[in-house]
């Protein structure tokens, strides 16, 4: 009901003077400094700012993206539960990127499965942290027989 009313209040409203110049995500963990490294390899960032004490953020490439960066700050509390909020790697070669990232620190959690939303397939894995992500992709683009998404 929420969402309706949300969608009917703004229906009638424009935004013309949005201010928005840049968008990140911020990923509470233990050790900022093993996580900015590993996703500055796993997505292409090129610059690092920042000691750890509480946070690092990687930023800076050569791809036109939409999260311009990644924010990771320190927290004495450890994961204990499914990310609510988690990234989503959208490539042409799942078998490849998964192989990729496994090689930097990622840890298979699920492998490809039959496509679903949108005719999407995707492999479920964890950064070093355990905190999880997606690498995404369209069937017509894999190869068609690869065992690497079992690792």
């Amino acid at each position: 009901m929420r969402i309706e009313q949300t969608r009917r209040k703004l229906a009638g409203s424009r935004i013309t003077d949005m201010s928005l110049r840049a968008m990140g995500v911020t990923i509470d963990c233990s050790d900022p400094e093993v996580l900015a490294d590993f996703w500055a390899q796993a997505i292409g960032f090129t610059h690092k700012e920042g000691d750890g004490g509480p946070y690092i953020t990687v930023s800076g490439s050569d791809l036109d993206r939409g999260i311009n960066h990644l924010t990771f700050q320190k927290v004495p509390e450890s994961k204990s539960s499914k990310n609510r909020v988690h990234l989503d790697i959208f490539v042409d070669e799942i078998a490849n990127e998964v192989d990729r990232l496994v090689a930097l620190g990622a840890t298979v959690l699920t492998p490809a499965g039959d496509p679903s939303h949108l005719g999407f397939v995707a492999v479920v894995l964890a950064d070093p942290e355990g905190g999880e992500f997606c690498v995404v992709g369209r069937p017509e683009y894999q190869p068609s027989s690869s065992d690497s998404t079992h690792s």
